[in-house]
C-alpha cells in the first residue's frame, strides 16, 4: 500500500486539568487532603493561612464554586484587572506543569536522609523479631547454635509460631554437621524465651509451653498437661464425657482445667507484635439538636485558606516579564485550588446528609433498624454520578453518637421480608449477633436454626447466607460455640 494522509475526525471524552484536580481531591482522605494542602502551601506564594480576623478567600460551606470571588476581597484593584489576562479553561490536552511554572514541593526537591521525617523513623514500634534479637544477644549460644537461633527468630510469624519447616532451616544452614538434632535442641532453648509460648509449631504445643512454665503446685496442672499431650481433640471437640474419663476426675474438676486452659494464650505474639494504629480524625459531625439530625464539617480537617491580597496585587496587566507571569500563574493555579476544595466539601456535606436522611433509623435505634442503601441512591438523590459518589465515600468518616464510622459502612444489600419491605445486610448480621448473644452455651444455635427464627421474624435468608453473616462477622460455628461451663 502507499503511504498516505488522511484527516479523521471524531469524539472523545477529555478532562481538563481542572476537572482532573478536582477529582484527585475528592477521593483524598483526611489525612492526605492535609499534606496535598501543605504542599501547596508551600508552593505556591499566593495561598496563605487564613488568621482570626482577617477577610479571606476560605472553604466554606454555604458558598458554590461559581460564586467563589477571583481573588481575596481585600485585593487591591490592580489585582482585579489583572483577571483579563489569566485564562478561566486550560485546553484539555494541556498538563499543569506545561502551562505554569510552579515549584516542586519542598518534600519533592531533595531526596537524602537529611530531609527525611526523624520521628517518623524513630516511632516505629518494637516487633517481635526485634524483642526476641535482643534476646538471644543476652543467651549464651556458640556461633553454629546462634546460628540456628538466628534462623529459626526469622521464621517465626507475628503471632509468635515459628511458620518454617525443621528440614528448611536445616537445609538453609548448608553445614553438614548441623542436623535435626541440633536444631531441635537449639528450637527448645528459644522455646523459652519471652513471650510464653514463642516459637511454637501449633497451638497444642504453644499452650503445653506456657503450661510447663506455670508453678508445679499450680492446681490441676499435670491434668492439664495430660489433657493437652494426649487428648488434644476431646478438648476441641468439647468431650466432657471422655474427658472426665480419660483424665479419671470429676466434673467440677474438669471446669476447672478447662478454665486454666483458657487462661493461656494462643496468640503469644500479639502482646508484643500489635496491629498497627491508624488514628482517623472525622470528616463531618452528626448530632442531634431540636429533634433533628444535623451534619456539620469538621473545621479542623484542613486550614482556612485565602489568595494572598498583597502579592496578588503585584500582578500587572499587559505585562510579560518572567516575574508578572509567574505571578499570574501562581494567582490561577491558587485560584483552582480553592475551587476544588470549595467543591469536595460541598459534595461532601452533601453527600453526609443524604446518608444521615435515609439511615436515622440506625441513629434511633441501632444496626438492627439499618436500611437497604447502594451508591445510585444516593447518586440519584443529590444528582450525581456513582463514580463520584463511590470517591467522596472511600477513606471518609462519620463522627456520631454510635462511634465514628466510615462512610461506606452505611451501605449494603438487602433481602426482601414477609410484608414487602427490605432488610439491609448490616440489620440482618445484628439480629444473627443478638440471636447468639442470648443462646444457651451448652447448646448454641445452629446455623440452621437461626435461619428459622429469622423466618418467623419475616425476614427469608438461607442457611448459607447465615453461615457467610456469620463467619464475616468472625463467629466460629455452634459446634466450637459449645461450652461446658
Amino acid at each position: 500500500m502507499k503511504p498516505s494522509i488522511q484527516l479523521r475526525l471524531g469524539q472523545n471524552l477529555t478532562m481538563t486539568p481542572q476537572l482532573q484536580q478536582a477529582i484527585r481531591l475528592l477521593q483524598l482522605s483526611t489525612l492526605e487532603l492535609k499534606q496535598e494542602i501543605q504542599e501547596a502551601l508551600e508552593s505556591n506564594l499566593m495561598l496563605e493561612i487564613e488568621e482570626d480576623g482577617q477577610d479571606a478567600l476560605s472553604v466554606e460551606e454555604g458558598t458554590s464554586p461559581e460564586e467563589l470571588p477571583e481573588e481575596s476581597a481585600t485585593a487591591p484593584q490592580g489585582a482585579e484587572g489583572s483577571q483579563d489576562s489569566i485564562p478561566e479553561e486550560l485546553p484539555v490536552d494541556a498538563n499543569w506543569e506545561d502551562q505554569y511554572d510552579i515549584p516542586a514541593p519542598r518534600a519533592q526537591q531533595g531526596n537524602n536522609e537529611e530531609s527525611a521525617d526523624f520521628l517518623a523513623r524513630e516511632s516505629q514500634a518494637e516487633t517481635l523479631q526485634d524483642y526476641l534479637h535482643w534476646q538471644l544477644n543476652l543467651t549464651p549460644f556458640s556461633d553454629q547454635d546462634r546460628g540456628i537461633a538466628t534462623a529459626i527468630i526469622d521464621g517465626i510469624a507475628p503471632d509468635g509460631y515459628l511458620r518454617v519447616s525443621l528440614d528448611d532451616i536445616v537445609s538453609e544452614m548448608g553445614d553438614e554437621e548441623i542436623g535435626m538434632e541440633e536444631v531441635l535442641t537449639v528450637l527448645h532453648r528459644v522455646q523459652r524465651f519471652d513471650p510464653p509460648g514463642v516459637a511454637a509449631r501449633d497451638p497444642r504445643e504453644c499452650l503445653l509451653l506456657q503450661l510447663e512454665q506455670l508453678p508445679a503446685e499450680l492446681p490441676l496442672k499435670p491434668q492439664a498437661e495430660k489433657l493437652l499431650r494426649d487428648h488434644f481433640e476431646l478438648l476441641t471437640g468439647n468431650n466432657e464425657a471422655r474427658i472426665r474419663k480419660q483424665l479419671k476426675i470429676n466434673t467440677e474438676e474438669v471446669h476447672q482445667v478447662f478454665s486454666l486452659i483458657r487462661s493461656l494464650n494462643p496468640h503469644p505474639g500479639s502482646a508484643i507484635s500489635p496491629p498497627d494504629t491508624r488514628y482517623v480524625e472525622p470528616d463531618v459531625f452528626v448530632q442531634k439538636k431540636n429533634g433533628r439530625w444535623l451534619v456539620s464539617l469538621n473545621p479542623d480537617t484542613m486550614p482556612r485558606l485565602r489568595v494572598n491580597p498583597e502579592y496578588a496585587s503585584l500582578v500587572k496587566r499587559a505585562d510579560n516579564s518572567s516575574d508578572n507571569v509567574t505571578l499570574k500563574d501562581h494567582l490561577q493555579e491558587a485560584r483552582w485550588f480553592l475551587k476544588s476544595l470549595q467543591g469536595r466539601n460541598q459534595t461532601l456535606l452533601k453527600v453526609a446528609t443524604r446518608i444521615v436522611e435515609v439511615q436515622q433509623g440506625f441513629f434511633e435505634q441501632g444496626e438492627e433498624a439499618m436500611k437497604p442503601l447502594i451508591l445510585k441512591d444516593i447518586a440519584e438523590a443529590v444528582d450525581m454520578h456513582e463514580s463520584t459518589i463511590s470517591r467522596i465515600t472511600t477513606g471518609k468518616y462519620m463522627h456520631t453518637p454510635r462511634g465514628v464510622l466510615e462512610f461506606k459502612y452505611f451501605f449494603s444489600s438487602h433481602v426482601s421480608t414477609d410484608n414487602g419491605d427490605q432488610a439491609s445486610a448490616t440489620a440482618i448480621r445484628a439480629h444473627i449477633r443478638k440471636l447468639i448473644v442470648a443462646e444457651d452455651p451448652k447448646k448454641p444455635l445452629s446455623d440452621n436454626k437461626i435461619a428459622t427464627m429469622l423466618s418467623n421474624e419475616g425476614i427469608k435468608v438461607a442457611r448459607r447466607t447465615v453461615a457467610k453473616y456469620r463467619e464475616a462477622m468472625a463467629i466460629p460455628p455452634s459446634n466450637e460455640r459449645k461450652r461446658l461451663v
